[in-house]
């Protein structure tokens, strides 16, 4: 059924005019009924309500009359010839054969056509470090069927904005455009609606989405975080060119609004067995025609008054708007949204597993749902949460891309590089972008008021994972991981870290997973998101095989004030000592350590492999030293030290084994930080088994060669920022 827009006008005007009239209304009374606390008052509530529910059901029904009236005359939808309903003379029986029809899996009509390079719209709420990564999953199911361009529009919150952001921007897939909408800027138009749902405020968003796009954007598909897509979106993007109605939805395949779950179980009002809202074809333009602000708020008010609070959140309004509306639904085949919730039908909607088109995880046990297809389910979820990401960066044949400035610059990167270089891998690995999920899981941090907090700023591969606990059990403070790891890799860790209690209980660890790819391991870049994530004035730069003495934290803070690191460049050295040992009683003291030292149980680090790594520390002085003494910089130092946040960033053409840390002191002191070390601090490597790294630097001379190159590179660039200063530099290096 098609409605003018003189209809539009006639039907919405009055609800306009009734809504500003009684204000009252669903705010204060409703919301607020502790200001009317009066036995006189009660009534006078009571008697305004039950006038204004009279009002209200007139309203709907003059609605619903003029809807019915007009299907005939209405103007056509300027896609095609279809109806918005069901047509005017379909009667009770007939609607529901149509259903029936619909709903028969044994039955596979073909899919409406999509054109070769039609732009697809779809739209999502994410807020929170969960979510966001639900979100990563959905996408992915999206992106290994595609066939079209895609346009992601985001609703999220400010956690959900700076993970996806830098997520899509690091993912640089071709033929997709995303875009955020601030969720703060719509909250005042659900803010009002008690919801005890557990999505809280943003499960009812979804209302607000005729509000929240773009204006000229004609239609949606509306999906759930919890979403796996085992088929091309395009084939559901299709059924717009035969859509009936304005809201395109699934039949709800568990008995919630039958109302027999148990019990004084009292659903929201909802036609039949209701509307699932996980997966939604929304045709804006029809619904921005209707009204649909007014419309929904007006159900919503009505139905708040004898239900109080929403259950399950935007799907009671949308079932009890579609109860009062039932030709604007266009009821969708089941299998485009087999729910796995409790006591579901979704049996029914398949004879066969490959009839599936998508599947949603809607029950609180997730995964552990009972279904008899339980494990096929599961795999294909797993298959998604696993797969590789950067193998759907792939070009859409036929379809002209708009490249992005980043993926231009990449470009023009790469065609500067000489494929003969007997170093072009090393150059490569420079320019790689890879992806990149900030906040992978739920982290907290509460400034402290003195502007002297310090972050732990490490970097770490799945090898290393056994000392995030002994880390966290050492460091109080603020945390700052970026490890290095595959998508598999990234839900082994996941795991690892729920059933961790240490890691459970610790918030304020910001965990950042950079994706791996290409044949090096990109230290650098890995330490330089860890460091561009921190929350803190100051960053302790340290690596994740050290443990820090006891009350480190709380020491490094003092000395900020003390050694006035607002106003000055220093940076503050913490000497490193190692053991061979992999059970070691942890020294609570400088004078333990000493002793420890003298006994043989520790050793000043890699003092009997690499020494110039840090004997300028001067492990002598420090014996004895109580005050805070300078050091001065000398060839291949690559101390672990305390700075601001704004320092320099790590270079990132080192990459695997061989002066990441070094050149960054360099440039440290290239810049003038004093380097001063500290004279009760100290920080005891662990053992562990040689990195790949550092073997294939060992076994092989191209790679020794390539690095000698890549610091003589650097050399010069330095030279060239830093003029004349940075000429002691390569002084330094030539007299070695």
């Amino acid at each position: 059924m098609c409605i003018s827009f003189t209809f539009c006008l006639l039907c919405v005007f009055p609800i306009i005019i009734i809504y500003e009239v009684y204000p009252i209304y669903g705010r204060s009374l409703l919301l607020a009924p502790c200001l009317a606390d009066t036995p006189a008052a009660h009534v006078l509530e009571r008697t305004v309500l039950e006038s204004r529910v009279r009002e209200v059901e007139e309203e709907n029904r003059q609605i619903r009359l003029q809807l019915s009236q007009t299907q005939g005359t209405a103007a056509q939808p300027p896609d095609g010839n279809q109806q918005w309903g069901a047509s005017a003379d379909t009667g009770p029986e007939d609607v529901e054969n149509t259903a029936e029809e619909k709903n028969n899996h044994t039955e596979c009509p073909r899919s409406p056509t999509v054109q070769k390079c039609e732009l697809i719209h779809v739209a999502c709420v994410c807020a929170g470090h969960n979510a966001s990564r639900d979100v990563v999953t959905l996408v992915k199911s999206i992106l290994f069927h595609r066939r079209n361009p895609l346009h992601f529009h985001f609703i999220t919150d400010t956690v959900a904005n700076r993970i996806l952001s830098s997520l899509f921007q690091s993912w640089m897939v071709p033929s997709v455009h995303v875009s955020f909408y601030d969720a703060d800027e719509l909250k005042s138009e659900v803010s009002w609606i008690p919801n005890k749902h557990y999505s809280g405020i943003y499960g009812l968003m979804k209302l607000t989405l005729t509000k929240a796009l773009p204006s000229d954007l004609s239609k949606v598909i509306v999906l759930d975080t919890d979403i796996t897509f085992a088929t091309d979106i395009a084939e559901l993007w299709g059924i717009f060119r035969k859509f009936t109605g304005v809201i395109g939805l699934v039949e709800n395949q568990s008995d919630w609004y039958l109302g027999n779950l148990w019990k004084n179980h009292k659903p929201w009002p909802a036609l039949g067995r209701g509307f699932n809202t996980g997966v939604i074809l929304l045709y804006l333009e029809r619904l921005r025609r209707i009204g649909w602000e007014q419309m929904w708020r007006l159900t919503a008010e009505r139905e708040l008054m004898s239900m109080l609070s929403t259950s399950l959140a935007d799907q009671d309004i949308f079932n009890a708007f579609i109860k009062q509306n039932p030709v604007l639904v266009h009821q969708l085949p089941c299998f485009w949204n087999v729910q796995l919730s409790d006591h579901t039908r979704s049996e029914q909607c398949y004879t066969e597993v490959s009839d599936l088109k998508v599947i949603h995880w809607n029950s609180p046990k997730k995964l552990r749902v009972k279904n008899k297809h339980v494990e096929f389910f599961r795999n294909l979820y797993l298959t998604f949460l696993e797969y590789d990401g950067n193998l759907l960066r792939r070009e859409l044949f036929g379809c002209p891309t708009q490249a992005s400035p980043e993926s231009v610059q990449l470009q023009a990167a790469l065609e500067e590089l000489d494929e003969d270089d007997q170093c072009y891998d090393f150059r490569r690995e420079r320019i790689t972008v890879h992806r990149v999920h900030l906040y992978f899981l739920q982290y907290e941090y509460t400034p402290t008021g003195d502007d002297t907090d310090v972050t732990l700023v490490a970097q770490l591969s799945m090898d290393r994972l056994q000392m995030l606990e002994a880390i966290c059990k050492h460091w109080e403070g603020p945390i700052s991981l970026a490890l290095y790891m595959s998508d598999a890799e990234a839900q082994q860790f996941l795991r690892y870290a729920q059933a961790s209690e240490v890691l459970k209980n610790r918030k304020n660890v910001g965990y950042h997973i950079v994706y791996k790819e290409g044949q090096f391991y990109p230290v650098n870049l890995v330490r330089n998101v860890a460091l561009k994530n921190v929350n803190t004035p100051y960053v302790f730069l340290a690596d994740v095989d050290f443990l820090p003495m006891y009350g480190l934290y709380d020491y490094l803070r003092k000395s900020v004030v003390q050694l006035d690191m607002a106003h000055t460049k220093k940076a503050l050295v913490v000497p490193a000592f190692e053991t061979l040992r992999y059970r070691l009683s942890f020294p609570k003291s400088k004078a333990e350590l000493l002793s420890m030292l003298d006994m043989g149980t520790l050793y000043t680090f890699r003092y009997h492999v690499w020494t110039k790594g840090h004997a300028p520390t001067n492990y002598a002085k420090w014996r004895t030293a109580t005050t805070p003494y300078k050091v001065e910089w000398e060839s291949d130092f690559e101390p672990y030290v305390v700075v601001r946040r704004d320092c320099p960033e790590y270079d990132q053409r080192f990459v695997g084994f061989g002066w990441n840390k070094v050149s960054h002191i360099m440039e440290l002191d290239a810049q003038e930080y004093d380097l001063m070390v500290l004279p009760n601090a100290f920080m005891i490597h662990m053992p562990h088994a040689p990195s790949f790294d550092i073997s294939k630097f060992r076994s092989s001379p191209s790679y020794r060669n390539c690095l000698s190159t890549l610091k003589d590179e650097f050399h010069q660039d330095l030279s060239r920022k830093y003029g004349s200063a940075a000429l002691k530099y390569l002084t330094a290096q030539r007299n070695i």
